[in-house]
């Protein structure tokens, strides 16, 4: 059988495709630019292109057909446009990478399933992708086009580590902070539940519906059975670090509007995803696959996670802005908390 990755390489899809890579009957196409190609296995097919160029795309595809073709790196409605153009007649299924962000937030009850309404008026990332499930499905029942959706939570690797609150540049200054002891933002009262899923386990839930005739024209979210709280999943990576956690609690709302000033999305981010509670119900998935469950727990992926980012600092950046961000932030609360407390006891 044959795969086509639009893309590949991400965190997501780099798991997949070497879990792909290790099974005789599949045989592993990528579509990307060829930026990382010394870290896709080296039985893996690479098509160097710019998938935004069609009609090179086009004429290095001619003749080619593939049993499942997997897109990652479509965002707007153009971009899954193109692809329908681009494989119609020239795929058996064509899974579409969308995002557990899309539902509703908040949605009515804190347990998803693939029937939650799908609005988030927070983020357009968001909203994009609702867009792009809405062409794809139309283009199912109209013109049998062979789409399955996948929506991911948030699913993380060996070099990336999970968090709630960070700056443009990514969570390295955030394990900075934890190392030199000082406060970290943890956005609400830290205690929303979240899930989080090591990539791997993600691509054994994702390969299960690749090829599978009971999956064409539905979607199905994809994440891990581990539930934590915000103020867990913080202080488990404080424990892998060996320090101890100082966790500064902030309202996401306020951290949405004084982030705006700064330049950082937290509107999206937060208000429109991490802030919310939940916990996601995978009967669905699991009918097809009945194997996906949580095999790295995250006490243990974080600890990979981590060995990897402190034995590779030059493959992450600083982030000063950030940093006096969070000292900022700080400092004004606990201002503010004086100043009530203040006019409480009659003091001016």
């Amino acid at each position: 059988m044959k795969a086509l990755f639009i893309g590949g390489t991400g965190t997501i899809s780099m798991a997949i495709v070497k879990r792909l890579s290790e099974d005789p009957l599949w045989e592993v196409y990528l579509l990307n630019r060829g930026n990382r190609s010394s870290e896709v296995p080296a039985n893996v097919k690479q098509i160097v292109a710019d998938i935004n160029n069609e009609a090179d795309v086009a004429g290095k595809l001619d003749g080619m057909f593939f049993d499942v073709v997997c897109e990652f790196i479509a965002f707007e409605v153009e971009a899954v446009e193109r692809d329908v153009r681009l494989f119609s007649g020239r795929t058996n299924q064509y899974i579409f990478i969308s995002s557990a962000s899309a539902y509703h937030k908040p949605a009515a009850d804190y347990v998803i399933t693939e029937g939650t309404a799908l609005a988030n008026p927070y983020w357009e990332y968001s909203r994009n992708k609702i867009a792009c499930e809405e062409y794809l499905m139309k283009q199912y029942r109209q013109e049998g086009f062979p789409v399955t959706i996948v929506r991911p939570s948030h699913t993380y690797d060996e070099r990336n580590i999970p968090l709630g609150v960070h700056g443009n540049k990514g969570f390295y200054q955030v394990i900075k902070r934890m190392q030199q002891e000082k406060p970290v933002l943890i956005q609400g009262d830290g205690s929303s539940l979240w899930a989080l899923t090591f990539n791997k386990d993600f691509a054994v839930g994702f390969t299960a519906l690749m090829g599978n005739r009971h999956a064409i024209g539905e979607a199905f979210q994809i994440t891990g059975d581990e539930i934590l709280t915000w103020d867990q999943i913080y202080q488990t990576i404080a424990d892998a670090l060996g320090v101890k956690l100082h966790a500064y609690h902030v309202a996401s709302d306020f951290l949405s509007d004084v982030g705006e000033a700064y330049g950082f999305d937290f509107r999206g981010s937060l208000v429109g995803d991490k802030s919310v509670s939940v916990v996601f119900d995978n009967k669905k998935l699991k009918r097809l696959a009945p194997q996906m469950t949580t095999t790295i727990p995250f006490h243990t992926g974080v600890r990979m996670a981590l060995d990897y980012v402190l034995s590779h600092p030059d493959a992450y950046e600083e982030d000063p802005e950030f940093d006096a961000f969070c000292d900022r932030v700080i400092e004004s609360v606990e201002k503010a908390k004086g100043e009530v407390i203040g006019k409480a006891s009659g003091n001016p």
